[in-house]
Formats: C-alpha cells, structure tokens, sequence
C-alpha cells in the first residue's frame, strides 16, 4: 500500500489563520484611508451646508407667503450660510467657504448671486486640500 503525503486539513486551516491575522495587523500600516475620510467629511459638510441654505430659502418663500413659522435667517454671503448650522459655525476652523467661481445659477423669484433675494450661487467649502461645492440661497428679512 502506498502512503499518501501532504497537509492535512488541520495544518491548513491553521497556516490560513496565521496568515490571516498577520494580514489584519499589517495591512493598516500599508493603506493609509485619512484621505479618503477627510473628502467624505467634507462632502458630509457640503451636504449639511447645502441642506441647511435650502431649508432656510423654503422657511423665506413661506414666511412672504404669510404663513406661520420660525423667522428665516439672513443670508447674503457664501460664508454666512455656516451660521445655519447647528451651533451656528462649521465644525472647525479648517474649513473655509467662498464664493464659487462662474456664473451664479438662476433662484426662485430672482437671478442673481446670494446677496439677492432669492438669488443663488454655487459656493465652495474647502478643507486640507479637498473642496466641495453647494448652492446657497439669498435671504434677506426687513
């Protein structure tokens, strides 16, 4: 009769562990994901920035359309829109908003940048390196 050599199942599952945990623990020294995580942030702020410009437009045409509820807030620069955020300021003093470059785009009632009312520009928020763009709405109260 012959024998057979080879591994058995055992040693193999078991060089496929050790292999395994030394991939886990090595592989965050090779890949470095900071820069990855920084532009999502900066995305997640722009959203936030965007959202925050677009309520506060709906909360203006609602409010000169007599209807109830919290008085808008002025925005006639790209860097006032932080001021409607929660806290009232980004995040940290890394970011920086200015006004895009190009021509502004076309608001509700008005064309024109956001110093109009209801006027629009693309604005830009950049943070190390990294830039993202939003809409910000004008919104002047009396």
């Amino acid at each position: 009769m012959k024998q057979q050599s080879g591994f058995t199942l055992i040693e193999l599952i078991a060089v496929i562990v050790i292999l395994g945990i030394l991939a886990a623990t090595a592989l965050p020294r090779f890949i470095d994901l900071s820069d990855a995580a920084e532009d999502a942030a900066l995305k997640g702020v722009a959203g936030a920035l965007a959202s925050a410009s677009a309520l506060n437009h709906a909360n203006n045409i609602a409010s000169d359309a007599g209807l109830a509820g919290p008085t808008p807030t002025t925005v006639a620069t790209c860097p006032a829109v932080a001021t409607l955020l929660e806290g009232g300021a980004l995040p940290n003093t890394d970011y920086v908003i200015t006004a895009g470059t190009g021509t502004p785009v076309t608001g509700a009632t008005v064309s024109g940048g956001v110093g109009v009312q209801g006027g629009a520009s693309t604005c830009t928020v950049t943070y190390k390196g990294h830039s993202a763009s939003f809409v910000a709405y004008g919104v002047t109260t009396p």
